[in-house]
């Protein structure tokens, strides 16, 4: 358990503005890491290691992208005991994401609304935040880097946004997260098409081989996708991804649903819910996933997991590697080292 038990704190950060509360949050993590002070949430990291597309993780829990959007806080939350963690989403150039208030919690469905839209500093600023850190990947910690398109690009053009987000992260990964699955910007998910899709990943792949010619080592690439799919969708990405190469894939995003939150305060508001009610939304595309992939193909499981239980439950889908975000900020670092545990004791 942290020092600092969360009961404590989550009290007065519910108080505030989710994004204001947010930002504090990150701030106050950026300044204490690597410090003395980091003392007061670090936890024991649950030894439980896996080997993925060729990476040896930890542990099965990650962080999921979305929550370090500048890759300012890696060792800070690398203290809380995850066995990776995923910044991001990067966009080449910098941009503010759609007008606050753009955050809103559902305390009463533990879930989240969010519409930040990739706001971010930038690539440049990004790769400079990943090369300052220093005690995670040194521990043994893996990092994922997420990368994404500028608002401002057109959806035509995506792909060199793309690729120019992997020229810049690619040394200073530990795999590639290519995020296409944001409700946030766009006609981004449109991506997700089958001819969108095959277009972006086969320019991908390329230019990642050309890097991995450059840097003298492959860097995994993995793709994010939304819960908003059927079966015949998940199939076809599921096919896509194998014929060109991607080493794995992440489900899911936030969803567009409302069913689970409808008559809650904000439940109108625009943007991407995350928490508990994309749960089983999320396990269905895991195990369609599993089922169109085969065994063996890396599979990393986000969305609702609130306790080790929800965490588990992504395995029982087919996800390989488990990631959290909202249930970090509606349960705090106690259920980093909670899931790692219930899952190491499966």
């Amino acid at each position: 358990m942290p020092l600092v038990p969360y009961a404590l704190t989550r009290p007065f950060l519910f108080g505030l503005d989710p994004e204001r509360a947010h930002d504090l949050t990150l701030h106050a993590l950026a300044r204490l890491q690597n410090t003395p002070a980091q003392c007061l949430w670090r936890q024991a990291r649950v030894e439980d290691p896996v080997t993925l597309a060729g990476l040896r993780f930890a542990n099965r829990i990650g962080l999921a992208a979305g929550l370090d959007k500048n890759g300012l806080c890696i060792d800070g939350l690398g203290a809380m005991g995850f066995g990776h963690l995923e910044v991001g989403t990067v966009t080449p150039l910098p941009q503010p994401g759609n007008p606050p208030p753009r955050m809103f919690r559902i305390p009463a469905r533990q879930a989240l609304i969010n519409r930040m839209g990739f706001n971010n500093e930038g690539l440049q600023a990004f790769v400079a935040n990943v090369r300052r850190s220093q005690s995670f990947r040194a521990g043994g910690g893996v990092l994922g880097l997420n990368i994404g398109k500028n608002a401002a690009t057109p959806i035509e053009r995506a792909a060199d946004d793309y690729l120019r987000g992997l020229s810049g992260v690619y040394p200073h990964a530990d795999y590639v997260a290519v995020n296409i699955s944001s409700p946030n910007t766009k006609n981004l998910r449109a991506l997700q098409g089958d001819a969108a899709l095959d277009g972006l990943l086969a320019a991908l792949q390329l230019r990642r081989q050309a890097l991995a010619l450059e840097h003298g080592r492959p860097v995994p690439l993995f793709v994010k996708i939304a819960p908003d799919l059927d079966g015949m969708q998940v199939g076809a990405i599921a096919a896509t991804l194998q014929k060109n190469g991607i080493d794995g894939v992440i489900a899911t995003n936030t969803t567009l649903a409302r069913e689970a939150v409808l008559g809650q305060p904000h439940a109108e508001e625009a943007g991407g819910l995350s928490g508990r009610p994309v749960f089983e939304a999320s396990n269905r595309v895991i195990a369609l996933l599993r089922a169109a992939l085969g065994p063996g193909y890396p599979i990393i499981g986000v969305g609702g997991v609130m306790s080790g239980a929800d965490a588990r439950a992504k395995l029982a889908a087919g996800a390989d590697l488990v990631q959290i975000y909202t249930g970090l900020i509606y349960r705090g670092p106690a259920l980093v080292p909670e899931a790692a545990a219930a899952i190491a004791a499966r």
